[in-house]
């Protein structure tokens, strides 16, 4: 990411607005809005360091809470996050699922194609493993705030290997995933 470029996108914006650029509120707001979408959407390097382990069920990562930008308003998407997956003689530290999800969050996405990218994401930190499965509860404040201001989420998933297949298993992973079970 540029920073130098976002600031100045910012200026220009803040110019658009009409605000005063010499107001106190604002002399600093480019630059921190700038190091706001780094932090965002630069996650932190991972060693993606897996472990030898005969573990034949599902790893769910559930309610994992995360922010990202609309790619068609750049207006704030929070996100809900459960992500599984079955290992085949390997596993991925427990931090990592999250730490994965952020990799994934590297710009303003749509809540369809991240879902995508999480599941593909898994597969190619754990090759060989029997299935994954993700699922997304999105609110979108571009639907909330603006035209039909709607408090509605979006809910997104995909599934793969044995989850396609084993509709029992499937079954299991959204009763586990639900947000209302404690």
């Amino acid at each position: 990411m540029n920073q130098h470029l976002i600031e100045k996108g910012v200026q220009l914006i803040l110019r658009g607005l009409d605000v005063n650029p010499n107001d106190h509120n604002y002399t600093d707001t480019p630059e921190r809005y700038a190091k706001a979408l780094l932090e965002m959407f630069q996650p932190a390097e991972t060693d993606w360091a897996t472990f030898e382990e005969e573990f034949s069920d599902f790893i769910l990562l559930r309610g994992h809470k995360m922010w990202s930008l609309c790619p068609h308003h750049l207006l704030p998407v929070h996100f809900e996050v459960s992500l599984a997956y079955i290992p085949h003689g390997r596993v991925l530290g427990l931090s990592k699922l999250a730490r994965l999800l952020d990799e994934c969050n590297s710009g303003p996405l749509l809540q369809e194609r991240f879902t995508k990218l999480a599941i593909d994401k898994v597969a190619e930190i754990c090759p060989g493993i029997k299935g994954a499965a993700c699922i997304i509860h999105g609110v979108h404040s571009c639907l909330s705030m603006r035209g039909v201001k709607s408090a509605a989420d979006f809910i997104t998933y995909r599934l793969n290997g044995v989850f396609e297949t084993d509709s029992a298993l499937e079954q299991r992973f959204f009763s586990l995933a639900r947000r209302d079970n404690g």
